[in-house]
């Protein structure tokens, strides 16, 4: 068995390597919206359900590993975030102090990425389980590379002799963009209680990338800039190439039995404490941190006639919690460089109160459909819903992050083959919705982020 666990432990991490080559995902916030193919084709949801199903399932819901079959599963995923934004024309074109993005319709690059999972399941001879899991949760990407994209600025302010500068970029730094993915590596034991309760628990561990370019206009308004009285340039701000970030947190789930016909479970995953992006603590707030948030599920399945089971489930993210992704906008205004009056140093990019997305925490809920016409054939379907979390007030620093979608369709099958293997499928469609508000720096001008997705995903069990 350890030789096993060896020999799974080290597969899993170099799957999480090729992951995290070209990892995005930006679903629900930046979560996806569910883990795994089953899942995924009821648009995420099964925290409730006793179904058996693939090992992976084991990520919605810790306590299913007892439910899960005694197998291995492996699948890829191509994911396609469509992404724009769109600025108007500005009365202040710079001037003024104002930083004014250049008017026009631009299109991110990037838009399909590979996204492997795998798990394992070892069924006990007690009836408890013991699971190894590595998936990939969350993650943006966006490559604002448009060769006519440019910003506006005036560099030395209203009073100084400099003119106003039109410079190439979406920030007037070049090619602009991030590229933030996750993985994830659990270890995870579940048992029953009786017939009607059954309960999991395990460690998670989290490996993070990102990466940020064409932001250096941003400069003036960091700690290191600040403090220094305005002498000092950051290094860590942006165009440093990749650096990476580890940590842990854990998961906790249970399940019971309300009916004969009537399930419900309630799954935990903590907030996982990161070490710092030191190659961007000049960027994020708290000196590069860049923690992943807690999220709580619930759902209830319901087992109908005609081999047919509904589930209802919810999911909360707790986005606000990490400084760096709640933090709104408008905490820059505090910083002593950026000419507002204020006089708070920790409020500037990279201090405790920097400026981060604005994000809200984000409540999502899921509606999923399960039809077993026969042995060999499972038919999914699901829609799911959730308000954005980004503030028009924050448009302007989410163009490099728009994750601006409420919506997904899905649809997923399963075929169970000659071998007693099952192939699964799954498709989901996230349709176009958009964000407006005004640009923080130009009041004269409105920004309108706008998204729409597809995902394509296959795995197979065994």
């Amino acid at each position: 068995m350890n030789l096993t666990i060896r020999r799974v432990t080290a597969a899993l991490s170099t799957m999480g390597i090729f992951a995290l080559s070209g990892a995005a995902m930006a679903t629900n916030g930046y979560f996806t919206h569910g883990v795994g193919t089953e899942s995924k084709g009821m648009a995420g949801t099964g925290v409730g359900s006793d179904a058996a199903s693939g090992p992976i399932i084991i990520a919605s819901n810790p306590a299913l590993g007892v439910f899960a079959d005694d197998s291995w599963e492996v699948g890829l995923s191509a994911f396609s975030p469509m992404r724009d934004y769109e600025a108007t024309s500005s009365v202040a074109q710079g001037q003024g102090g104002a930083f004014t993005i250049g008017e026009g319709s631009f299109e991110s690059g990037s838009e399909w990425f590979p996204i492997p999972y795998a798990a394992k399941n070892w069924r006990m001879g007690n009836g408890n389980a013991l699971s190894f899991l590595f998936y990939g949760r969350g993650g943006m990407n966006t490559d604002w590379d448009n060769s006519d994209a440019f910003a506006i600025t005036d560099p030395d302010g209203p009073p100084g002799p400099a003119p106003v500068m039109s410079l190439p970029g979406t920030f007037g730094g070049g090619d602009a963009g991030v590229d933030l993915s996750q993985a994830f590596l659990a270890v995870n034991y579940s048992g029953k209680v009786g017939d009607n309760f059954a309960w999991g628990i395990g460690p998670v561990f989290a490996l993070q990338m990102f990466e940020a370019k064409g932001v250096e206009l941003f400069a003036g308004f960091t700690n290191t800039f600040a403090a220094s009285g305005g002498t000092v340039l950051p290094e860590n701000l942006t165009n440093n190439g990749h650096d990476t970030s580890t940590g842990f947190g854990g998961a906790a789930g249970i399940w019971w039995a309300m009916g004969d016909a009537v399930s419900a479970g309630l799954a935990y995953q903590s907030k996982m404490s990161m070490s710092e992006f030191d190659d961007y603590s000049d960027l994020f707030a708290e000196g590069g941190g860049f923690d992943i948030p807690a999220s709580t599920k619930f759902g209830i399945s319901f087992k109908g006639n005609n081999n047919v089971r509904f589930n209802l489930d919810i999911e909360h993210t707790e986005f606000s919690d990490v400084a760096s992704v709640g933090n709104p906008l408008a905490n820059i205004a505090a910083c002593p460089t950026a000419g507002l009056g204020g006089t708070d140093l920790e409020s500037c990019l990279g201090g405790r109160n920097g400026a981060g997305f604005g994000w809200d925490d984000m409540t999502t809920y899921k509606f999923g459909l399960e039809w077993t016409p026969s042995d060999s054939a499972i038919y999914r379907f699901g829609y799911s819903y959730g308000e954005q979390p980004i503030q028009e007030a924050d448009v302007l620093f989410n163009i490099l992050a728009p994750g601006v979608m409420e919506q997904h369709l899905t649809f997923g099958m399963s075929r169970r083959s000659a071998n007693g293997g099952t192939w699964n499928f799954s498709f989901m469609y996230a349709p176009e919705n958009t964000v407006k508000g005004r640009n923080m720096f130009d009041p004269t001008q409105e920004i309108e982020l706008k998204m729409k997705q597809l995902e394509f995903e296959v795995s197979y069990l065994w």
